[in-house]
């Protein structure tokens, strides 16, 4: 990359820190986002704002991070609209950094494709390491890509994440990051278990999760995620629905790898009752009460 600019589409939780962090690295960074709030923000920072999605249509690198591929999709549409009228220039890259389905995203890349006349891709390079990560620039980046295009794209990557990896060509990073979710939301799901069972004991959840540390039950998960559990603070970092979506994801790779997964199995039916209960915005650790809502006998504890 000759230049050091940047298109961006949508500063949530998320994206504004990227994006932050990307205008912090000395990247220039035009964004356009739904809400007019987060762009004045952004502004301060020395980002610019363009009007529309078509506006970026210039920009060597547009990186879209969004809930899923259908708001990609759909944000995405005048942009393409305006490629079809006009090639943009042979390398551009448009990043798709949400979760988002690796079959799905390998028909965008196609569409892409076409609509710019061949001249520019689609790769995929979602993240992990929550708001946290965001914020601090150490997201892990898992990147689905042609070894030539990710070269040119990790200058960008290593702005916002200390640990990037191309793990295949386009659709594999969202494979990787399917795997990483199926990690990440069957272990929640279990120290939520782990949790209620001990409260419902009589047992000090805080206490528990300490020791549990210390041994072969510690993880990142505990370290992150625990805190939030042994508190019930359930405000959301990233709303638990997404979870939901993410491990169908795993399902349908799974499905075309031929591969049983029962605890990505078990773990959809699981965020898809704490979507039924009117839990899904809050964050990830409200399982705890998806869990406990589904728990019908009365504490007793331990002598």
């Amino acid at each position: 990359m000759t230049a050091k600019t940047v298109g961006f589409v949508g500063l949530g939780l998320m994206g504004f820190p990227m994006a932050a962090n990307l205008l912090a690295n000395g990247w220039e960074v035009t964004a356009w986002n739904r809400s007019a709030g987060a762009l004045a923000e952004l502004e301060k920072l020395d980002g610019k704002r363009s009007e529309s999605v078509a506006g970026l249509r210039d920009q060597a690198v547009i990186i879209f991070m969004l809930p899923d591929l259908s708001y990609i999709q759909d944000a995405a549409a005048p942009l393409l609209d305006s490629w079809r009228l006009e090639a943009p220039l042979p390398g551009t890259t448009l990043v798709v950094m949400s979760s988002v389905s690796p079959t799905a995203v390998q028909d965008f890349g196609r569409t892409v494709h076409s609509a710019s006349g061949g001249n520019a891709v689609v790769v995929d390079a979602p993240v992990s390491g929550g708001t946290k990560g965001a914020q601090d620039g150490t997201l892990a980046i898992m990147v689905g890509a042609g070894e030539e295009h990710f070269q040119r794209l990790l200058p960008v990557l290593r702005a916002m994440g200390t640990t990037v990896r191309r793990m295949g060509d386009l659709g594999a990073g969202s494979l990787a990051k399917a795997c990483n979710q199926l990690i990440v939301g069957t272990t929640t799901a279990a120290l939520a278990e782990a949790a209620e069972l001990a409260e419902r004991s009589g047992m000090d959840v805080s206490s528990l999760f300490d020791v549990l540390a210390g041994g072969l039950a510690g993880s990142r998960v505990l370290e992150i995620v625990g805190p939030r559990l042994a508190a019930k603070d359930y405000a959301p970092t990233g709303p638990a629905k997404f979870m939901h979506k993410d491990l169908t994801f795993v399902l349908e790779s799974a499905e075309a790898a031929g591969t049983a997964v029962p605890m990505a199995t078990a773990g959809v039916e699981l965020y898809r009752e704490l979507i039924d209960q009117g839990l899904g915005d809050q964050d990830l650790a409200v399982v705890r009460q998806a869990i406990a809502n589904l728990s019908h006998s009365a504490p007793s504890p331990l002598n």
